[in-house]
């Protein structure tokens, strides 16, 4: 064993500390409770920021194609289709759908807003998961059939629209008369209302079906691209090279890591820099824990001396010592890491007994993109969070225990 009984009996009992030495107990506790709020705090923060990222990435892919393939001129893909059939062959390829997409002015008889307009076929609304979810068969009936468009919940909300009312789209590209260039204006029933829970996309997306859509942007048979779908999408790199050399000449391949780079990088610099700053909880805590283990060390000079002359070697002084401080951080790093888990677990139910409370939104959907606040814990994080707070707990301990191991007997009782 680490420690004998005697030494773990003297650690537990230096831990807790007597009436005359409760300065020193009251340090140790902050110094506990510091380690404890560090270590709950940073896998709180790094849970829910893994589960932002893995929820926005998720949507991401779920909503738009893992590759895409766009023509350098501006007329738009033509021959699509035999570009599709090739493409399609490639091992990791599950889909390639042609759409429209185009910037609209979306108006009703009392507000306007801008919006985007993709034009998909039916049949490729699947390839979606996350829309395709939340569309019933009377939704996606209506696309098919009647040509209807979807519209999201929160613009549907914002508009004051339902299911079988009609608005109008305005396009930004005119059409020439013999009176001069006027706006393209189409009105359009609302087939169905999806919601994705991604903000961006449930208020400011339309999806319409692919001929009404090349009519109404004036495409023709051409599309403004391709997007493809991989069952691999985080092995993306690769395949955009083996895509690029079959689109040929004229075509720009882009895939979902850089239509969202900025986004991406933004993401992971805010989770390293939080990372760096919540460890410093830790840290001042572990320098608690050497301030109050100093303070018991010298409280405890009397004793040291008299366990050294009764034959305590200066090894059985350090272990005593140093288990004392270290008790304090795996303590506080237990207790903390139980926390910080059942706060993940449950931390929507917390969210909103929170916002109940205090009557005010803590999780903006406008803000965040997501209609639900996301944590996902990851088992290896918590580990190096669980070692990182443990390890400097230790570290903390290591110069007062070596001080109280160099403590002369003959020293102290002289003067006793």
């Amino acid at each position: 064993m680490f420690l004998s009984p005697v030494e773990s009996l003297l650690a537990l009992r230096y831990v807790r500390a007597r009436r005359s030495e409760g300065f020193i107990s009251v340090i140790a506790w902050f110094s506990l409770a510091g380690i404890m709020l560090g270590v709950a705090t940073l896998i709180i923060v790094m849970s829910v920021m893994n589960g932002f990222r893995a929820e926005l990435i998720n949507r991401i892919l779920g909503l738009n194609g893992h590759l895409a393939i766009y023509s350098a001129e501006a007329g738009g893909l033509e021959n699509y289709n035999e570009l599709a059939v090739r493409l399609i062959e490639l091992p990791t390829i599950i889909a390639a759908t042609p759409q429209i997409e185009g910037q609209v002015m979306v108006s009703t008889d009392s507000q306007n807003i801008g919006a985007v307009v993709r034009g998909v076929f039916w049949s490729d609304l699947a390839a979606r998961a996350p829309l395709w979810k939340s569309l019933d068969e009377q939704a996606i009936e209506a696309f098919r059939e009647d040509r209807a468009v979807l519209i999201g919940k929160t613009m549907a909300f914002k508009l004051g629209l339902q299911v079988g009312d009609r608005l109008t789209l305005l396009a930004p590209r005119g059409r020439a008369t013999a009176v001069g260039t006027l706006p393209v204006r189409r009105a359009v029933r609302i087939g169905g209302i999806f919601d994705v829970g991604m903000y961006e996309y449930d208020s400011s997306f339309v999806f319409m079906p692919l001929e009404e859509a090349q009519g109404f942007f004036g495409y023709g048979e051409a599309v403004t691209g391709l997007e493809l779908y991989s069952s691999n999408p985080l092995g993306i790199a690769e395949l955009g090279g083996q895509v690029a050399e079959l689109a040929g000449p004229g075509k720009r391949v882009f895939d979902w890591r850089d239509r969202n780079s900025s986004f991406l990088n933004a993401l992971e610099v805010e989770r390293n820099v939080m990372f760096l700053i919540l460890t410093l909880i830790i840290l001042v805590a572990a320098f608690n824990i050497i301030s109050s283990m100093i303070m018991l060390v010298r409280s405890k000079h009397s004793d040291i001396a008299v366990l050294r002359t009764m034959g305590a070697s200066r090894g059985l002084v350090l272990r005593v010592f140093f288990m004392t401080g270290a008790m304090i951080g795996l303590v506080g790093t237990a207790v903390g890491t139980i926390l910080g888990l059942l706060f993940c677990w449950n931390i929507e139910t917390i969210r909103r007994w929170l916002e109940s409370l205090s009557g005010t939104e803590l999780f903006s959907a406008e803000i965040y993109f997501l209609t639900k606040l996301p944590a996902k814990v990851d088992s290896v994080e918590v580990l190096m969070v669980i070692a990182m707070a443990i390890s400097l707990s230790l570290l903390a301990s290591l110069y007062p225990a070596w001080r109280a191991a160099g403590i002369a007997p003959a020293e102290v009782l002289r003067y006793e």
